[in-house]
């Protein structure tokens, strides 16, 4: 009836325990109908022995019930006659309810199960032991109620014993390493090859930290090779200044406790002090908090502005969370890390599940506990901060990129057709821009699927589209509006035909069969962080396909947060017009920089690693030079 925790699969369980016999037929395969009898559960006398899910013990049957049992037993080896007779003396006194088992019903029983209490079978939350009144004891009926279009597995899903049990499901996926293994690229030089080696016998366990150090390690191999002094500085960079983990108490609307798990991880602030983002996301971990500051402090050194590098966060899930409940977490997470904010020191910044309300209740409490109102934390609102377009700034920025390369390139961004996943801050805007610039996106993805309209978004749509957000509606509701539009369940975007793809969802979110049906492309622009695997990095360098980095083209976001820091900034509005001149201004020294770094190293401007490349290789050497002339630092 329902799976496991250890991830059995349903029809194997059922076999197993044996649940159900004579008088309750179960399905067999996904799809077919379900005829369960609704009742305490007292006619199956073998229900009340089945072991519970989870692998608890077997409860030892009552004297009654081993007699009950025989008497069965006696009444299955009477004569035909007498045991039809003996059925036709048992009164039906129950309901019947036929429901149809969906298939993605079977990931949440993962994480239940069902188990007899009081001789009634009962839906159990694995993570609490318990039942709540939503959790009927017919996982496929609603009895006693006229209503049923919800069944008693939805009411389970939607139970917030249950929801935590899937918030401990997600978390723990990233604990299961055996399930993430490391891919290790071949290295040409055996000095590049040791970085590697060391950082791999470090930290073994740390998938996307591993992985970015490859990609920078790779691209840094012409360097290394020429100066061997550099491999200790890379050594050194690659080991954190200060890793922060700590925990975060928290108490929900009903009054009841919760913990999770805070990251801060200062990488470098050999350049200036440090700013990155802070991400509420049930997969956070040390891991992916190291690998998003290592990636921060060289795209901070590849700016105009020569600043540190961190990144941040927790493991809470801020989804299906009351606004309270959200501040009292920020309180509490700001409580242990403010310590190690301020002007000088590292300032956060928006990331994934982090907007301008959880950066607005972080910096309140900031600003008690620190006593002054000295800086603030880029994201906010304008009216405590300066700038005028700073959610829009990585997006924008990246368009700006976008023109850029393609004007390089000899070609104009109106009317290509663009592929953009994700359903965030910075794809909405990528959206946005595009339709300004003249060019044609088609599509953008959330976790479950994606949703493609061959007509192109525009301003209408895309304000529908947020709206569909803010209202925590589904993608799919947007086809039953344009009938041009369809929506793909557990697929992504980049089969679709295209021109330039826009990757703004999450790392390695292009794996190696996407790479396949990308080789045909001019460019691809990454905004968010690591979004190809490298499996499929080597795949689009075979196909020359021209790969634009996210530390070049998504450094939008520092700009704007350096300029929102400005003191001119603070006392002056910056009019939309002159902020996307300044960002164009920054974007355009960026490349620039990335583009004359490549080419010292012998990277042709044709090439398609050549920004790729020269991008590390310009922030690496301004690092480099400062941690040279501080010494052993």
């Amino acid at each position: 009836m329902l799976l496991p925790g250890g991830g059995l699969g349903m029809n194997s369980t059922m076999d197993d325990m044996n649940l159900i016999q004579a008088q309750r037929h179960l399905v067999r395969d996904l799809g077919e109908e379900i005829d369960l009898e609704i009742g305490p559960g007292d006619d199956d006398p073998s229900f009340a022995n089945t072991p519970s899910l989870i692998g608890g013990p077997p409860r030892e049957p009552s004297a009654e019930e081993q007699d009950e049992n025989k008497q069965m037993a006696m009444v299955s080896q009477l004569p035909n006659d007498d045991q039809d007779t003996s059925k036709s003396q048992t009164p039906k006194r129950k309901k019947k309810v036929v429901k149809r088992w969906r298939e993605e019903w079977a990931d949440t029983y993962k994480w239940a199960y069902v188990d007899v209490k009081e001789g009634t079978a009962r839906i159990f939350c694995s993570v609490c032991k318990e039942y709540g009144r939503k959790h009927r004891r017919n996982p496929y009926g609603n009895e006693g109620s006229r209503n049923m279009q919800m069944s008693a597995l939805e009411e389970h899903n939607n139970s917030l014993l249950h929801k935590e049990a899937l918030r401990l499901q997600m978390a723990s996926k990233d604990k299961i390493v055996v399930d993430k293994p490391i891919f290790v690229k071949a290295l040409m030089s055996k000095t590049a090859g040791s970085i590697i080696e060391a950082a791999l016998k470090r930290d073994p366990h740390e998938a996307e930290f591993i992985q970015s150090v490859q990609e920078a390690v790779h691209a840094l191999e012409r360097v290394i090779a020429k100066n061997s002094h550099y491999v200790s500085i890379m050594e050194r960079l690659l080991e954190p200044e200060r890793m922060i983990v700590f925990r975060v108490p928290w108490v929900d609307d009903r009054g009841e406790t919760h913990v999770n798990r805070g990251f801060r991880v200062q990488f470098s602030q050999a350049l200036g002090p440090c700013r990155g983002g802070i991400r509420f996301h049930p997969t956070m971990n040390l891991s992916i908090a190291k690998f998003l500051g290592f990636e921060q402090t060289l795209k901070n050194a590849l700016s105009p502005y020569k600043l540190g590098g961190a990144a941040g966060g927790s493991d809470f899930d801020p989804k299906g969370k009351s606004d309270n409940e959200i501040m009292r977490f920020c309180q509490s997470f700001m409580n242990e890390i403010y310590r190690y904010f301020g002007p000088d020191k590292d300032l956060p910044s928006e990331e994934m599940g982090v907007g301008i309300r959880e950066m607005g209740y972080l910096f309140g409490q900031y600003r008690r506990l620190a006593g002054h109102f000295q800086g603030s934390f880029t994201g906010p609102r304008i009216f405590w901060s300066g700038s005028s377009l700073r959610t829009e700034a990585t997006a924008y920025g990246l368009v700006f990129f976008s023109q850029l390369i393609l004007a390089e390139m000899n070609k104009d961004i109106k009317g290509l057709r663009c592929v953009v996943s994700g359903f965030g801050k910075i794809a909405m805007h990528v959206l946005e821009k595009l339709v300004a610039v003249g060019a044609l996106p088609i599509t953008v993805s959330d976790s479950k699927g994606y949703l493609v309209d061959e007509d192109g978004f525009d301003y209408m749509k895309i304000s529908f589209l947020r709206d569909l957000k803010a209202q925590q509606r589904s993608l799919r509701d947007y086809s039953k509006t344009y009938a041009r539009s369809k929506y793909y369940d557990e697929a992504k975007p980049w089969n679709e035909r295209c021109d330039v793809a826009f990757p703004c969802g999450s790392q390695n979110e292009i794996d190696q069969a996407d790479a396949i049906n990308l080789v045909n492309v001019l460019v691809i622009f990454l905004g968010s962080n690591m979004p190809c695997t490298p499996e499929a990095v080597d795949v689009l360098k075979k196909a020359n396909v021209l790969i634009a980095p996210a530390m070049a083209a998504g450094s939008g976001g520092v700009v704007a947060g350096e300029i929102e820091l400005n003191h001119e900034c603070n006392v002056m509005h910056w009019s939309p017009e002159d902020f996307e001149s300044k960002l164009q201004e920054a974007m355009k020294q960026t490349f620039h920089r990335a583009l004359k770094a490549a080419n010292d190293f012998g990277y042709q401007k044709e090439s398609p690693e050549a920004l790729l490349h020269g991008a590390v290789i310009s922030a690496f050497l301004a690092i480099a030079q400062a941690m040279t002339d501080q010494g052993c630092v």
